[in-house]
């Protein structure tokens, strides 16, 4: 009896302490849900390449991966080109991801601070503008486009427009005046378009990004000799990274160190699926670069009245 009295005792001594417990561990939880509920929420805005769906496929798994990083809940934001500096002016997002030359539009008009440089193909982390002609035409200098028909790509691209734009400037041609009709059709910003113009014969020259065109032969979409070089830019810097200078810099920095470590094997769980990061966004790696790196862009710029240097 004694002994039956003796362990009822404990029950009863013990209850108070398990409750007590149980009560801790709830407030554990309930802590630990307002933490999660309180990761900062920040936005990445991703320039469209081939389409918005292209866009968010491409760059989620990049997203991911950041979030898992920095602790922070970042949101993918697909962006048109032309809209990027307005949407970016009314703080849309915190991030940029875009081409060289939006990145020194941003950098100019709102002091945009430089992250890392998309690596991607032969020149790493730069590239270059080719003006080509079809094969075979007779169409092998600078001198030859006088007259011609030639398809750009998109204003601001800075190897499918720019480039070429200043090459002909910088050979003496005004592209405005010399070229017998020049077009930047819908849909311009699928380079392979652009590419294709010539290819079919729509088009006497076309102003092609060297990586489309690496990427297209190694795809096996067109080959080396269907295509004359007449000429290429200097390589300049690829895509790059930026952050708002309203963001904290210790976030910044390892933003930054984020995207330098990210290695090919590096995976992210998206839609129940092992992804891997850099694979999804067509990327090699990311390299650190100098806002100085951009200069030649500026001058290029400048040289054909474009934003951000552009005058009326």
């Amino acid at each position: 009896m004694n002994i039956i009295l003796k362990s009822r005792s404990l029950i009863a001594l013990a209850r108070p302490a398990v409750i007590a417990a149980a009560c801790l561990l709830a407030l554990v939880a309930l802590s630990g849900c307002d933490r999660a509920a309180e990761r900062p929420k920040m936005r990445i805005g991703y320039m469209n390449c081939n389409s918005e769906e292209e866009t968010l496929q491409r760059f989620r798994p990049l997203t991911r991966y950041l979030s898992e990083k920095l602790g922070v809940d970042f949101e993918t934001v697909p962006v048109d080109t032309q809209d990027f500096e307005e949407r970016f002016a009314k703080g849309e997002f915190e991030f940029t991801h875009s081409n060289s030359l939006v990145y020194i539009i941003l950098k100019e008009n709102h002091d945009l601070r430089l992250l890392a440089a998309e690596r991607r193909g032969q020149f790493g982390s730069r590239t270059a503008g080719a003006i080509i002609s079809r094969k075979g035409s007779g169409i092998e200098t600078l001198e030859d486009l006088k007259g011609k028909r030639m398809l750009f790509g998109p204003q601001l691209a800075p190897t499918g427009y720019l480039a070429q734009y200043d090459l002909m400037l910088e050979a003496g041609l005004d592209p405005e005046r010399d070229l017998g009709y020049y077009a930047i059709p819908s849909g311009s910003f699928k380079h392979e378009k652009v590419v294709y113009g010539v290819y079919f014969g729509d088009f006497d020259v076309a102003a092609a990004p060297a990586l489309d065109l690496e990427v297209m032969t190694r795809e096996g979409k067109i080959t080396a000799d269907d295509f004359h070089i007449i000429a290429q830019s200097p390589i300049i810097p690829y895509c790059t990274f930026g952050a708002s200078k309203q963001i904290d810099a210790e976030l910044v920095e390892k933003f930054r160190k984020a995207l330098l470590e990210l290695k090919p094997e590096e995976t992210v769980t998206i839609d129940g699926e092992q992804v891997k990061v850099l694979k999804s966004a067509w990327i090699d790696g990311f390299d650190q670069l100098l806002d100085s790196d951009y200069d030649p862009i500026r001058v290029m710029a400048k040289r054909a009245n474009m934003p951000p240097y552009q005058e009326f």
